[in-house]
């Protein structure tokens, strides 16, 4: 168990600050700034799995929706997976936003993903490195994209 000001706590409460993280701001509080990478949030957990304050099966519990779109859809990853040291690690792009499905879209194709984050709309997107060999998953990415009016758009308003 991971502590936190001295009391315990379990990998789901720190699961649920990482999400909490990645939530989008309200509209009046958005910046359209980078990406935010999770990289130390990964390095920590990894760390406490070394060492013994989190067990490997409360890091190794990917959502099985999460490991399909992984074997279908994910892009390989030059990493190895930190748990389990197979080069099966892979990561998935969500993409949330108005007029998409309401559990967001994964991209098969950069293409795709590009196209996305062109959209009139604004939306968020999500990367996620999962290894379809042990279950390891985490948040490595999330970016704002999208938004942007297009010429139509502009040219339409504009008249």
């Amino acid at each position: 168990m991971l502590q936190k000001h001295g009391q315990p706590f379990r990998r789901a409460s720190l699961a649920a600050s990482v999400v909490a993280m990645a939530r989008p701001l309200p509209k009046s509080e958005r910046i359209r700034t980078g990406v935010v990478e999770y990289g130390l949030v990964r390095h920590r957990l990894v760390e406490s799995l070394r060492k013994g304050k989190v067990r490997r099966d409360e890091v190794c519990d990917a959502h099985p929706e999460l490991l399909r779109a992984a074997g279908n859809l994910g892009q390989p990853t030059e990493r190895a997976c930190p748990v389990c040291d197979a080069p099966t690690t892979v990561e998935v792009t969500y993409v949330f936003g108005a007029k998409l499905p309401s559990g967001g879209t994964c991209p098969s194709t950069k293409a795709e993903l590009a196209r996305l984050e062109r959209r009139e709309d604004p939306v968020v997107c999500y990367a996620v490195e999962a290894c379809t060999g042990c279950g390891f998953h985490h948040l490595a990415r999330k970016w704002q994209a999208g938004g942007r009016a297009t010429r139509r758009a502009a040219k339409q308003r504009a008249q």
